[in-house]
Order: structure tokens, then C-alpha cells, then sequence
């Protein structure tokens, strides 16, 4: 996501941290590239023109003169702008009598279904009771696709092809009400362009479960032609809020700085994965400090502790400070880093120099890297992975032989556990003192 966008800006920064001190014209030429490279990303101009307007304003004023670190504070103000730029946090409003209904509309092919499962399954893991209505009786499968992801995510799905999506949505609406669910997503037809015949539907829909958010699914990759696809819907259904998906592709993102400035609208929801644990809630702040190569570490967090488990990872962590880790450990560390997502995102939640470090090193590196280490844990007895010492130079090769490896590879993989280790004993001995160093 912004990996363009971000490396140009960045570019920018450093040149601007070598400065000891700024004058008018350090500021206008950095002012410059950050426009073309807002520009390049497909943000629109007067979204930009504006942007550089302010952080001009205050780059050049008293707050950078006198900072001790004038690059350090302009790249703050850029930031503050950004966020700015990018609009308030706007929560999914669930208040009100239950059920509340949620109309998912979109053009055709922008992921209203997989967003719709996304939706569902978040609002699920929230302790929500959630119903899919089938809505789009007119794209083949739709009615099948979201029928296979509420069985994936254990959630009710509505479906009759011999009724109209209004009167559908209605008949699911009383169900739900009867069944005490709390939220009704609606999944709804869409068109490859505007037309008045999807607005007519929609609003036929809105007359028979009034909804209490009309989320309009927008594919990023599109461009500016999503500010115009957002306009014509709010025109004609009153959207209250966005959902932009395929923000883990090619696209250089400008849609979702622009939107909410051009449109008033706000996101609420960005998807970053095909996967339907790939949905984040939109924040200002955390999305702008992603841009600006600060990292997200708030969204790491929060990616490690839906993936991992809190009674497992505190044993784990128990056992580490006591020095007692063991190869059955690492690997099962592993596994639950890789419940995290592609490794491509994580690293682009690490922070600072770490983050730059790990954007260097290909993902799918890493990703052989582990299949390798599990095979060769996993041809390797319970006693051997607990105690690691008993591993002698015809066991090694009964493991290399095992996992399809080398022996060699089960060397570099045991040296590896070897400088863990140690490193658990220092962290053991410091009192995890030595993380700053270590992430340093």
C-alpha cells in the first residue's frame, strides 16, 4: 500500500533531515517533489494544491525557525496535514433499535460481496449476531458467493431469486427481527456504471429497511474516478460512509487521500487482502504515519493479538525469560506470526529504520525460509526439538534426509537457534533491557 508514494516521500525527508538549518527556499523545493509525488499517486490537484498550501504556511513560520531539528518538525507538520487531509475517524454507527441495517452499494466488480463477508465476520468477532441478505439477483453466482461465505464465517445468509431485492431485504429484515439478530447486511445488486435504474433499486431498498449506514464499496485501483463515483451515489442515496478494497495492490492510493476532502464522505473501512480477515478500520492517523514510512505499530498490535494465543504466547514468553526455549516453541512462534497475514503488510507496519530494514528483504524469502524450518522441525522426535544438544552428525543427516533438506540447512538452522537462545539468556539477564538495543 503507498509503497511508490511512500519511498518518494522519503526521499524528500532525508534531505530534509541533513539540513541543520532551513531557509524559504529548502522548503519550496521540497514542497515541489512532495507535490509531484502527491500528484504521481493520483491524489487530486486541487486536494494538493491546498495540502502544499498549508504545509508551506507552516514550515516556513516560527515553529520550524526555531525547532531544534527544523527536517524533523516539517516532516511532523506534513504529517499533521495528512491526517487532516485524510478527515476524522468515522465509527460504524450501530445505534438505534435492532436490527440495524447495513446497505453495502457499489459498482459492479468492486467487492460488495467480499466486503459484505468481511464486514460480517468483524461485526461477529465483536459478539454482533449477523444476517447476509443476498441482494443481487442478476450478477451469476453473487447469491452463491455470499452463500459460501456465510457458511465459512457461520453466519445466516437470506436468498430467494423469485423475489425483488426490496421485498427480499424486507422479509429478512422481519426474520431477523423475530430471531433477535442485531445487525442486517445487505449485499445489493451493482452495474458497470452509474445508471438510474440501480439508483431506483436502491432507493426502493432504503424506503423498506431504512438503513443505518449506506456504505459505498469503491476499488482503490480506479483512481480519481472514484471521487466521481462516490458523488453520484451520494447524490442519490445519501452514503454515509466508504469502504475502499484492493488497497494491498498496485494502486498509488491517491483515491484515498482525496475522498473524504472532495466528497465530504468518510471511509470507514479499508480492505487490504483477499483473505476476509483483511479488513481494517479506518484511522486518520495510523494511515498517514503508513504513508509517511513511520510504520503502524497500534495495527501490529493489534494484527498479534487477534492471531495469537494470549494463554499460549504467555507460556511461551514465561519459558523464554526462564531460558527453557525450545525449538517446539519457535516453531509454534511461527505459526502464529504467520496467522498475522502476508508478510508484505506486517513489514510495512514496522516503524522507522526497522521498518526500511525489513522493506529491503523479499517477503517471499522469508516465506521459504519458514516452510524450510518447518519441515526440518518437523522431521525432527519430541526429544530432539526439546533438547537440541542431543543432535549429532547421523541424526542431522536422519533430519536433512526427512525434510528434503541438506544438512547444511539444518546446521545454518540449528546455528540460528543457537544465537536465540543466547539472545533470550541476555534479554533474561538484563530484564529485557536489551530490547531497545535490539530494535534500536
Amino acid at each position: 500500500m503507498f509503497e511508490t508514494l511512500t519511498n518518494r516521500l522519503n526521499q524528500v525527508f532525508d534531505q530534509l533531515r541533513r539540513r541543520g538549518k532551513l531557509t524559504e527556499a529548502d522548503v519550496d523545493a521540497a514542497m515541489r517533489e512532495v507535490r509531484l509525488a502527491l500528484l504521481e499517486a493520483d491524489v487530486h490537484f486541487s486536494v494538493v494544491k491546498t495540502f502544499i498550501a498549508r504545509v508551506r504556511e507552516r514550515a516556513i513560520g516560527a515553529e520550524v525557525s526555531r525547532a531544534l531539528a527544523p527536517g524533523q518538525q516539517v516532516i511532523k507538520i506534513v504529517h499533521e496535514e495528512l491526517v487532516k487531509t485524510l478527515g476524522e475517524p468515522a465509527p460504524l454507527n450501530l445505534t438505534g433499535p435492532k436490527p440495524r441495517v447495513i446497505l453495502m452499494v457499489g459498482l459492479q466488480g468492486s467487492g460488495k460481496t467480499t466486503g459484505a463477508g468481511k464486514l460480517a465476520r468483524l461485526l461477529r468477532s465483536k459478539g454482533e449476531r449477523v444476517m447476509l441478505v443476498a441482494g443481487d439477483p442478476y450478477r451469476p453466482a453473487a447469491v452463491t458467493q455470499l452463500q459460501q461465505l456465510g457458511e465459512r464465517i457461520d453466519v445466516p445468509v437470506e436468498a430467494d431469486l423469485n423475489l425483488k431485492p426490496p421485498e427480499l431485504a424486507r422479509r429478512a429484515f422481519e426474520k431477523a427481527e423475530k430471531g433477535g439478530y442485531g445487525v442486517v447486511i445487505v449485499d445489493t445488486a451493482g452495474r458497470s456504471q452509474l445508471d438510474a435504474q440501480l439508483m431506483d433499486e436502491l432507493k426502493a431498498i432504503v424506503a423498506k429497511v431504512p438503513p443505518v449506514e449506506i456504505l459505498l464499496v469503491v476499488d482503490s485501483m480506479i483512481g480519481q474516478e472514484a471521487l466521481n463515483i462516490a458523488q453520484g451515489f451520494r447524490d442519490a442515496v445519501s452514503i454515509t460512509g466508504l469502504m475502499l478494497t484492493k488497497m494491498d495492490g498496485d494502486s498509488r492510493g491517491g483515491a484515498a487521500i482525496s475522498i473524504r476532502s472532495v466528497t465530504g464522505v468518510p471511509i470507514k473501512f479499508i480492505g487490504t487482502g483477499e483473505k476476509l480477515d483483511a479488513l481494517e478500520t479506518f484511522d486518520p492517523a495510523r494511515l498517514s504515519s503508513r504513508i509517511l514510512g513511520m510504520g503502524d505499530m497500534i495495527g501490529l498490535i493489534e494484527k498479534a493479538e487477534a492471531a495469537f494465543d494470549q494463554a499460549t504466547a504467555q507460556k511461551a514468553a514465561e519459558r523464554m525469560m526462564k531460558g527453557q526455549f525450545t525449538l517446539e516453541d519457535w516453531l509454534e512462534q511461527m505459526r502464529q506470526m504467520k496467522k498475522m497475514g502476508p508478510l508484505a503488510q506486517i513489514m510495512e507496519m514496522l516503524p522507522g529504520q526497522l521498518g526500511q530494514a525489513a522493506r529491503q528483504i523479499d517477503p517471499r524469502d522469508i516465506e521459504a525460509n519458514f516452510k524450510q524450518t518447518e519441515a526440518i522441525i518437523n522431521s525432527m522426535t519430541r526429544q530432539e526439538r526439546r533438547n537440541p544438544d542431543i543432535l549429532n552428525a547421523s541424526r542431522r543427516r536422519r533430519i536433512a534426509a526427512g525434510s528434503g533438506m541438506d544438512v547444511q540447512d539444518v546446521n545454518r538452522l540449528i546455528k540460528q537457534f543457537r544465537e536465540a537462545q543466547k539472545m533470550m539468556k541476555m534479554l533474561q539477564k538484563t530484564g529485557g533491557k536489551g530490547l531497545g538495543r535490539l530494535f534500536g
